[in-house]
């Protein structure tokens, strides 16, 4: 009797074992299955983050507009770069720009100020900016601004600069174009894109 109850009670502490083994072999299997489903979505979030900041990125450095020009600029009367003609860009504004092929979309006489501003949406101050012209900076009237002079900008080329208050780093009396374009280093088209001057076209 006795050793029956003994071989009773080892067969139930071997199974006890057995099932311990068991359960815990199942908790590993599905603590790396896990462990791997959660560094896939790791890695998948990771493509649609990088994916997202080109999309950003993209959209940062397309500079479309509207092809709306501020009231009281006048149309140049005799541009050296005629509205439908084409010519080759020689600015880095933007990349892409430099040695891409523009269509001139519009030309206008007036003054062309490189500035630095810090955007109304906040961030690092944006330096050396180009182009603003004078019929975008708040209260300008007609005299040249002279570099050191505090503006408000009344432009909206980029996110967070109109309404910006910046600092005038230069200033040019010139023809403005605004120009469509497709940058060199592909991509969308960017049209009505403003400002180039004259001095950042050649003959195409």
């Amino acid at each position: 009797m006795k050793t029956k109850r003994l071989l009773v009670g080892i067969f139930t502490l071997v199974l006890m074992f057995m099932l311990a083994a068991c359960s815990s072999n199942s908790t590993d299997k599905s603590s790396e299955k896990n462990s791997n489903m959660d560094h896939e979505n790791m890695k998948m979030d990771e493509k649609s983050s990088s994916s997202d900041d080109k999309s950003m990125d993209m959209g940062e450095m397309n500079h479309s507009g509207s092809g709306e020009v501020p009231e009281g600029l006048k149309v140049a009367e005799n541009p050296k770069y005629k509205v439908g003609s084409q010519a080759i860009m020689k600015a880095d504004h933007m990349e892409g720009m430099n040695g891409a092929e523009a269509t001139i979309v519009g030309a206008y006489d007036t003054t062309a100020y490189a500035v630095t501003y810090t955007p109304t949406t906040g961030g690092e101050p944006v330096k050396n900016h180009k182009w603003v012209i004078q019929q975008e900076i708040k209260a300008a009237g007609d005299k040249v601004l002279e570099p050191g002079t505090k503006v408000t900008l009344q432009a909206d080329h980029m996110e967070g600069m109109n309404g910006a208050t910046g600092t005038i780093d230069s200033a040019e009396k010139t023809t403005v174009y605004m120009v469509d374009y497709t940058p060199t280093t592909g991509g969308e088209k960017v049209t009505n894109h403003k400002w180039v001057t004259e001095s950042e076209l050649s003959a195409k």
